[in-house]
C-alpha cells in the first residue's frame, strides 16, 4: 500500500509540477553558471548507494569549497538556491527518486555515506526501509543551517549533537510507522512551510520531543564539541 501510494503521489506530483520544474531550471540557468540538478549519492535501503537529485542550490564547484552539510549563511549558496531552500522547492525533484523506487514520501531522511559509517549499527536498523523526501527529522529541524550557523565546529556538532538526535527520530518513525502516519507527517510537514515561525509542532512522540529538546540545550551552551 506504501508503494502504492508513492508510485501515484509521486507521479501526480510531476505531472502538476512539471510547469514550475521548466520555470526554476530557468530562473538556475540565468542566476549563476551550471547544471539544473544537484545530484549525489546518498545511502539507501539495505545501506543500498543511490543519486539524489534536487534543484542546485549553490555553486557549480560547492563540494570543493566546504562542508558536506550547509550552515546559514553559507557563501557557496546562490541567490536563487536561498530562495529555493527557504521554500523547500530545492527537494521537489526528489520525486523522481520516489518513483524510481529509491525513496519514499515519508520516511529517514537520506544521509552521506561518510555519516552513515560513523553510526552503521544505528543505520543497518534504520534503513530497513526506504529513505523519504519527510519524516519526524525533517519537521524537527526544518531551521538546520541556522542552529549550525553559530557553531564553533558546525562539522562536528553535526556529526555528534544533530545526528544523534534525527537516528533517535527515525527508530520512532520506524516504531510508529502506519499509513495514517504517513499522512499525518504530510501534513505536518506542509504545516511548517506555511508556519516558520512557530515553536509548536503539531506531532507527539517521546524521541521528537527530547531529540529537539537536547539540541536546543545544547546549541545554547555551544560547548565546541569536540571528538
Amino acid at each position: 500500500m506504501k508503494r502504492l501510494f508513492d508510485i501515484f503521489f509521486s507521479l501526480i506530483g510531476l505531472l502538476l509540477l512539471f510547469p514550475l520544474f521548466i520555470a526554476v531550471a530557468i530562473l538556475i540557468k540565468i542566476d549563476s553558471p551550471g547544471p539544473v540538478f544537484f545530484k549525489q549519492q546518498r545511502m539507501g535501503k539495505n545501506l543500498v548507494p543511490f543519486l539524489i537529485y534536487k534543484f542546485r542550490t549553490m555553486a557549480r564547484d560547492a563540494s570543493q569549497k566546504g562542508l558536506g552539510i550547509t550552515i546559514g549563511g553559507d557563501t557557496r549558496v546562490t541567490r536563487m538556491g536561498r530562495l529555493l531552500r527557504k521554500s523547500k522547492i530545492d527537494e521537489f525533484p526528489q520525486l523522481i527518486n520516489v518513483l524510481k523506487g529509491d525513496m519514499s514520501i515519508v520516511g529517514p531522511r537520506p544521509e552521506l555515506e561518510t555519516y552513515v559509517e560513523l553510526y552503521k549499527n544505528d543505520y543497518k536498523d534504520i534503513l530497513c526501509v526506504r529513505p523519504g523526501i519527510t519524516d519526524i527529522s525533517s519537521v524537527t529541524f526544518r531551521d538546520e543551517e541556522s542552529i549550525l550557523k553559530d557553531k564553533n565546529d558546525p562539522e562536528n556538532y553535526y556529526r555528534y549533537v544533530v545526528l544523534p538526535a534525527k537516528i533517535n527520530l527515525s527508530r520512532e518513525y520506524i516504531e510508529r510507522s502506519s499509513f495514517f502516519y504517513d499522512l499525518k507527517l504530510i501534513f505536518v510537514t506542509f504545516y511548517r512551510l506555511f508556519h516558520r515561525n512557530t515553536s509548536e509542532i503539531p506531532i507527539d512522540g517521546y524521541a521528537q520531543k527530547n531529540s529537539a529538546r537536547t539540541v536546543m540545550d545544547k546549541s545554547k551552551d555551544d560547548p565546541g564539541i569536540t571528538h
